[in-house]
């Protein structure tokens, strides 16, 4: 059974950086689309980013394009989130996703697992 696990949510400091990283057991990773979500208090979860299976392609929210890069190590069964310029308003539990299914496109929606999410908060 494929399992996520998220680590290096944090207090930072506005204008700081942190990296998230997501690893992956029980399954072929290098098959699966990847994408990191989260949730501010209060609010629906959102699309953050999404790497293709060979890490060749990537997609942001606008809202952080720019500022953060995903990237995936197919060797370690790792996808990291490497957040700059952090905002009071990038603060949220930030989840990772899989997509299972053999040949899933690049894509914001249609994510089959999640991991148990990571806290990030931005202070002022």
């Amino acid at each position: 059974q494929v399992q996520l696990v998220e680590s290096g949510g944090r207090l930072v400091q506005a204008g700081g950086s942190l990296r998230l990283s997501c690893a992956a057991s029980g399954g072929t990773f290098s098959r699966y689309v990847m994408g990191w979500f989260r949730q501010a208090p209060g609010k629906e979860r959102e699309f953050v980013a999404a790497i293709s299976r060979s890490g060749g392609n990537t997609d942001y929210a606008d809202s952080v394009k720019g500022r953060f890069t995903i990237s995936r190590d197919n060797a370690k069964n790792t996808v990291d989130l490497q957040m700059n310029s952090l905002k009071p308003e990038d603060t949220g539990v930030y989840y990772c996703a899989a997509k299972l299914k053999p040949y899933a496109l690049l894509s914001r929606h249609g994510y089959d697992l999640w991991g148990q999410g990571t806290q990030v908060t931005v202070s002022s």
